[in-house]
């Protein structure tokens, strides 16, 4: 399902509908014939608008809701500054969506991504015309994970039932600090990146400069912070070798896979 059919870049053995989950009139085509949903976290809130009713109508069985690592904190996570709201806010809004699906009596698969090794596109434009990452805390790190990754876990939840009534959360293999992604990056693309470490001040005006909010950039720092020694409240998990028998993607193959984001344009 996509909004833009004309667009899409899916293999052409995917069937391609035009659809949109904040879009109720597009659903009864949309889940014609339709057994298993791979439901995304469309609304950030704990309702999906009727969907999930809308495919239960339609003869669906299983969903495979792709959340979020702070689903499975424990709420008060982060304290009661800015991070632990932020985490407060995930939970909620995902938790609510799983705990709908529970009980609406279909199959269910929760599948929760740590932070995503996709993260990392945010430094994009400098690197392309700057060969420069600014950054708080450079040794801070967390266990980043692919998201080919997340879609193999959730590939073999939609089409085996060896997962159904399972949680996952999915991570990458080892904590990577943020200078260990700098230096992957430029490995990749044949270039050596700086990183300029920034106090968590400068760190602040920057990104408000770069059009984040005032409480998304504090909880940014917050999170870093939490994570200079160690992962802070997520250590790495072996969900991706249990569930596909494989070792799970690193932080370098992320680099690899998205070296043309990173190089500027005459090169790319």
């Amino acid at each position: 399902m996509t909004r833009q059919p004309q667009t899409h870049r899916l293999p052409d053995r995917a069937e391609v509908v035009q659809g949109d989950f904040e879009r109720p009139g597009t659903w009864r085509a949309v889940l014609d014939g339709v057994q298993s949903v791979y439901l995304f976290p469309f609304a950030y809130a704990a309702t999906d608008h009727g969907f999930v009713d809308e495919a239960l109508k339609a003869g669906v069985t299983r969903f495979v809701v792709h959340s979020a690592a702070a689903a499975g904190f424990t709420p008060g996570t982060g304290g009661d500054g800015a991070l632990g709201r932020h985490l407060t806010d995930e939970w909620v809004a995902h938790r609510g969506l799983e705990v709908l699906v529970e009980a609406s009596g279909a199959e269910w698969t929760h599948v929760r991504p740590g932070l995503l090794a996709a993260n990392a596109l945010r430094w994009a434009d400098r690197i392309r015309t700057e060969r420069v990452v600014r950054e708080p805390y450079a040794s801070a790190g967390y266990p980043v994970v692919h998201e080919a990754d997340v879609a193999d876990v959730a590939v073999a939840a939609l089409l085996t039932d060896d997962h159904v009534g399972a949680a996952y959360t999915v991570t990458g293999p080892v904590k990577v600090s943020q200078a260990e992604q700098v230096t992957a990056i430029g490995a990749a693309i044949g270039v050596q990146v700086r990183l300029e470490e920034l106090d968590p001040a400068e760190a602040r005006t920057q990104w408000l400069r770069d059009g984040f909010d005032e409480e998304t950039a504090d909880w940014m720092i917050a999170l870093l912070a939490d994570a200079v020694d160690g992962t802070g409240a997520l250590p790495p998990t072996d969900t991706y070798l249990r569930v596909t028998g494989r070792p799970p993607r690193t932080f370098a193959q992320w680099a690899n896979d998205h070296a043309t984001d990173f190089r500027p344009e005459a090169t790319r």
